[in-house]
C-alpha cells in the first residue's frame, strides 16, 4: 500500500502517502538554519557541511561583505551551490559594508577572488531577488522558535535584521557565531577577524536577549586540517569530498602564508557542527562584551566566565570533541547528494 491509517474512522482523503510522512518527520528532526557567511574557504566547507549533514535544514544562504566584497562573497556562494549540486537553497545578498566603518577584507588568507587557488563553476542560477535582511526577518518570522541563525562572518546582516524587526529576538530559536575569542586574536592581538570587521554590530547582537553561543578560535583552532585529514576526506572520493579536498588545499596555502601554520583551522564549519551535533562542542556560560572603543583592543569579545562585570548573556565554546567532529564533517561529504 502506498499509504498508511494512524487511527480509527480516519478520512481516507487526508491520508499522508508514506514518503511525504517520512519527510515531514525527517524536517521535524532536523534542525532549521539560516546560514549567514562571507565565503571565503572555510565558508565554503560549511556550506558543504550544512548540505551534507541530516541533522540540518538549510533553509537559505545569506551572504556579508568580509572576507571580500560583497559581489565576490556571493558569487563564491552561488558558485559551491553549483558545484555541490545544492537546490532549492535561496542565496540572498545582504549589506556591502559595516554599520559604521569601512569594510577591511581577508584577502591575505583567502586571495583576490575570497576562494583563491579553487576552482569553481559558474553560478547556476542568480541570487534572491530579496535582501539578506529581509529574508532573515521573513524566514524567522515564517518558523517561530525554529531557525537558528548560523553567521559565520561579520555580524552585519543579523543587527540590521534585528533593526529592521526586533521580534526576531523572540522568535529566534539560537544564535550561534563563529566568531571571538576569550584568549587572544588572529587580526590583532585582541580581535578576531569577523568580531573586528563590525563591531558594532556584534555588540547589538550581544545584547540582543536572544540565546547566543559563540564558537571562538580557542575552539576552532582544536579543528585542524591536518594532512591525515586531508587524506581521509580525499579517500571519499565522492563530489563533494573532490571539492572540499580541493578548498581546503587552496586554504592551507593562504594559512602557510598569513600565519606560518601548516595544518589550517575550519573555523566555520564548527558553528554548523554546534548546532548539528552539540555533544561535539563542549560550552561554558560567561558575560561576552565587545570593546567598540579601544584605540588596540577595537572588536574584542572580552569574556568574563565569573560574570563579575553583567550576567552571562552567550555560550562560549571552549572544548571540541575532534573524532566527533571530523566524523560528522567526513560523513557529510560522503553522503551530500542534490536535496
Amino acid at each position: 500500500m502506498g499509504e498508511i491509517a494512524i487511527a480509527r474512522n480516519i478520512n481516507v482523503d487526508r491520508v499522508v502517502p508514506v514518503p511525504a510522512l517520512l519527510d515531514r518527520m525527517r524536517k521535524a528532526m532536523t534542525n532549521k538554519i539560516i546560514l549567514d557567511c562571507d565565503p571565503g574557504h572555510d565558508d565554503a566547507l560549511a556550506i558543504l557541511l550544512a548540505h551534507g549533514c541530516p541533522a540540518i535544514e538549510l533553509l537559505a544562504i545569506t551572504t556579508v561583505a568580509g572576507n571580500q566584497t560583497l559581489d565576490k562573497t556571493t558569487r563564491n556562494a552561488q558558485a559551491v551551490c553549483a558545484a555541490a549540486a545544492i537546490t532549492g537553497v535561496p542565496v540572498a545578498a545582504g549589506c556591502d559594508r559595516p554599520l559604521l566603518r569601512e569594510l577591511r577584507t581577508a584577502a591575505h588568507v583567502h586571495g583576490e577572488s575570497g576562494l583563491g587557488g579553487v576552482t569553481l563553476p559558474e553560478p547556476a542560477v542568480p541570487p534572491a531577488d530579496a535582501h539578506a535582511v529581509d529574508l532573515i526577518v521573513e524566514l524567522v518570522l515564517g518558523h517561530p522558535s525554529e531557525v537558528t541563525l548560523v553567521p559565520i562572518g561579520p555580524l552585519t546582516n543579523i543587527a540590521l535584521a534585528l533593526r529592521r524587526e526586533p521580534r526576531i529576538a523572540g522568535q529566534v530559536r539560537e544564535v550561534v557565531l563563529m566568531g571571538g575569542a576569550h584568549t587572544r586574536g588572529n587580526i590583532t592581538p585582541a580581535a578576531e577577524f569577523n568580531i573586528w570587521v563590525d563591531p558594532e554590530a556584534a555588540e547589538a547582537v550581544f545584547t540582543a536577549g536572544w540565546p547566543v553561543t559563540m564558537v571562538g578560535l580557542d575552539l576552532t583552532h582544536q579543528a585542524l586540517a591536518t594532512p591525515d585529514v586531508v587524506k581521509r576526506i580525499a579517500a571519499l572520493d565522492t563530489p563533494a569530498a573532490r571539492l572540499a579536498e580541493q578548498i581546503v588545499r587552496a586554504y592551507q596555502d593562504g594559512y602557510v602564508s598569513a600565519f606560518h601554520l601548516p595544518a589550517p583551522p575550519l573555523h566555520d564549519p564548527c558553528a554548523v557542527a554546534r548546532v548539528a551535533a552539540p555533544d561535539v562542542v563542549d560550552c561554558v556560560d560567561a558575560h561576552v562584551a565587545i570593546e567598540t572603543q579601544g584605540r588596540w583592543t577595537a572588536g574584542m569579545t572580552v569574556t568574563d566566565f565569573d560574570c563579575r562585570v553583567g550576567p552571562a548573556n552567550a555560550r562560549v565554546a571552549t572544548t571540541l570533541r575532534r573524532e566527533g567532529f571530523w566524523g560528522l564533517m567526513l560523513d557529510s561529504l560522503a553522503s551530500a547528494s542534490p536535496r
